[in-house]
């Protein structure tokens, strides 16, 4: 694997549909070894996850990490709360913007990057539901738009 190549282990396609994407940046996470075994199986579900800010440090919470099969004894807890690494400016920022303006941070999506997990996470605010079925809306046009052109050729 080259410098720089990402392999996508999760994805939490459900955000794309109920928020606006703001911002996105991405975030080391620390995790014990047999989450990060876990992980590399893809036994990961973000659809309930989101990043909660407390004593000027960035948690991940709500994203279950089913546990590894083959750890023995030593597991790990499903739910915990997981510290996401960033940088100080980065969490206060985040922060600042979640506290004053009623938006949220979530998880986008796990991939692995070297050797490292990362997790790409998003500043974003809640969509109505006239956006949503905009949305819808439009993908259902563009996707007829494509075919009639296959259809043309």
């Amino acid at each position: 694997m080259k410098q720089g190549e990402r392999t996508v282990l999760a994805t939490n396609r459900k955000a794309r549909h109920i928020y606006h994407i703001l911002e996105t940046m991405e975030a080391g996470i620390e995790l014990t070894g047999t989450e990060v075994k876990a992980i590399r199986e893809g036994r990961i579900n973000l659809k309930e996850g989101y990043v909660s800010f407390e004593a000027g440090e960035a948690f991940l919470v709500g994203c279950h990490i089913s546990p590894y099969e083959h750890a023995g004894y030593a597991g790990h807890d499903p739910l915990r709360r997981r510290r996401l690494l960033l940088h100080k400016h980065q969490i206060l920022s985040l922060a600042g913007k979640v506290q004053e303006k009623g938006l949220t941070v979530v998880p986008l999506s796990v991939f692995l990057e070297g050797n490292w997990i990362k997790v790409e996470i998003a500043l974003v605010k809640g969509k109505h539901l006239y956006d949503k079925r905009e949305t819808l809306r439009r993908r259902t046009l563009d996707r007829e738009a494509e075919q009639a052109i296959k259809e043309r050729r």
